[in-house]
């Protein structure tokens, strides 16, 4: 690899807001916020949306809609126009 042209990659804390769940990883990531971790070290903080804790696929609160036929019933409900 080029040097120098790499960003850096570095532990950092990523905070789900919406779950009140944090964990730290690796990334390329920066963040302007610092927090300390379990550990006793300081790491820069990136707080998301959405992580695997509260999103509703691995949650298993998804909902399945059915779409299939809507087309259709709204086609024989009100009939083609054209």
């Amino acid at each position: 690899m080029r040097k120098g042209i790499h960003p850096e990659y570095r532990l950092v804390v990523f905070r789900d807001r919406a779950a009140d769940h944090a964990f730290l990883t690796r990334s390329t990531m920066t963040g302007e916020k610092t927090v300390e971790w379990e550990d006793g070290n300081t790491y820069p903080v990136v707080d998301v949306e959405i992580s695997n804790v509260s999103h509703p696929f691995y949650t298993g609160t998804a909902r399945v809609l059915d779409t299939a036929g809507r087309v259709e019933r709204f086609e024989r409900r009100y009939g083609k126009q054209g």
